[in-house]
């Protein structure tokens, strides 16, 4: 079989156990494709070609011992700033080079103990902060969908891997939107869980308060099942009647035409009109106070790297990290109270059952060496300063032709409730369509 980078998670454990491939093929044919295609995506950066070898085979012996686990011979990548034992620790920095990591973060030690060969470790942008994985160090990612165009970030490598068929699933972080914006760009589903849901060991930090880690995928029964995973997630919540919300006036974030346009067709699904929910600021606002927040976050977590080190940023870092830390008191005291009203707005309006459906981004992806739009975080970062969880999910096509999704904010502790109600307006929707170049 010449295509088996089209089937998920289910079907290929079903081709394992019929004999139709073997994991350690299985894995062949990944690495074959990254051989053929990360030249020109560069969404890995390091290839543990011995180590997922190793476990591949393992995955082969319990196969024929009928021993298998629930996600045995599963090719997963890992997002760069997220500890795989063996391989460097980089988190996108030149600043990193060299530091190799001693042993699994505890979120990849999970995914070996379900049985996954883990292949490497993937492209993001430098120190998690940024949206583009135009990424000096490492080189500029390439999102599968348009020759040119940005995969988005800052797990950008886990998006353009993933929507390529480079591996079957990945991990990536989001702070205020580094899974979803890729999951959106790249035309695949990304799920950022409740920000506590996930361990945080062996995870280089871009705001511990922000920070979460989940996966990205092809299709939402793989969301599903490695949520199960990764997060043991209360599935009594999947039971629950959800209300749907939006947001008035979308936040005041000014949005594509073919980004609203798409939305307002899955605002059509809906059995019944969602409420609204009405924050006291503008998205815009929200948004550029937890940045600060975030950024001074990781301004001291860059400390203990030394001088010597530090002196190795780039300039764009370098640039954003000083900007946050030239914040006066006053704006600072501001940024504050924006971002917990706006969480405690959020928090309440959705309670135990609210799901509040949005854009992912207001634009699709444009050209890398392009600026960047100040506003694509405008939405996503909602749920992490308010600590909940979130889903994006494809639902078409927009300007050149590049995909556009939505995302579902959901209640805390409520990923199995969220990822029903994606599959629900997922199934209406079908709204995946993969990079036919890939494909």
């Amino acid at each position: 079989m010449s295509d088996w980078h089209r089937l998920g998670i289910t079907e290929l454990q079903s081709a394992f156990a019929r004999d139709q491939v073997t994991p350690s093929a299985l894995l062949e044919y990944y690495l074959a494709r990254i051989d053929a295609h990360n030249p020109v995506l560069r969404a890995f950066i390091e290839v543990d070609r011995d180590g997922a070898r190793a476990a591949a085979q393992e995955s082969d012996r319990r196969f024929q011992r009928d021993t298998q686990r629930p996600l045995e011979g599963i090719v997963i990548g890992i997002k760069a700033n997220i500890a795989v034992k063996g391989l460097e620790l980089s988190a996108g920095m030149r600043a990193r080079q060299g530091i190799i990591a001693n042993a699994d973060a505890e979120i990849v030690q999970r995914l070996r103990d379900a049985g996954a060969v883990i292949i490497g470790t993937l492209n993001m942008h430098e120190a998690a902060l940024g949206a583009t994985t135009d990424n000096r160090w490492f080189g500029r990612c390439i999102n599968p969908h348009g020759e040119g165009r940005t995969p988005g970030g800052s797990s950008g490598g886990s998006g353009s891997a993933v929507a390529a068929g480079l591996c079957v699933a990945a991990l990536g972080t989001d702070t205020l939107g580094s899974i979803r914006i890729p999951a959106a760009y790249c035309g695949i589903f990304g799920l950022k869980p409740t920000n506590s849901a996930a361990p945080a060991r062996g995870l280089v930090p871009m705001s511990e308060r922000f920070d979460a880690v989940g996966p990205l995928a092809r299709s939402m029964d793989d969301v599903s099942i490695l949520s199960n995973v990764l997060f043991t997630p209360d599935l009594s919540t999947a039971m629950r009647r959800s209300k749907m919300f939006t947001l008035a006036g979308l936040g005041g974030v000014e949005c594509e035409a073919e980004v609203i346009a798409a939305y307002q067709s899955v605002l059509a699904e809906l059995p019944e009109p969602p409420g609204i929910i009405t924050l006291a600021q503008p998205c815009s606002v929200i948004r550029t106070s937890a940045f600060v927040q975030a950024v001074r976050d990781l301004a001291v977590s860059l400390v203990p790297l030394g001088e010597e080190r530090c002196s190795q940023f780039s300039e764009e870092l370098e640039r954003l990290i000083e900007f946050a830390i030239s914040r006066s008191e006053t704006d600072l005291a501001a940024d504050v109270l924006h971002v917990s009203e706006a969480a405690a707005v959020l928090q309440a309006e959705i309670g135990t059952n609210g799901i509040l459906l949005l854009p992912t981004a207001p634009q699709t992806a444009f050209s890398q060496g392009e600026r960047a739009p100040n506003n694509q975080a405008d939405f996503t970062g909602l749920a992490n300063i308010a600590g909940l969880p979130s889903i994006s999910i494809p639902v078409g096509r927009g300007r050149d032709n590049m995909p556009v999704g939505v995302q579902l904010i959901g209640p805390a502790g409520g990923e199995a409730m969220l990822i029903a109600q994606a599959r629900m307006l997922n199934d209406r929707v079908r709204g995946y369509a993969p990079p036919l170049k890939f494909w």
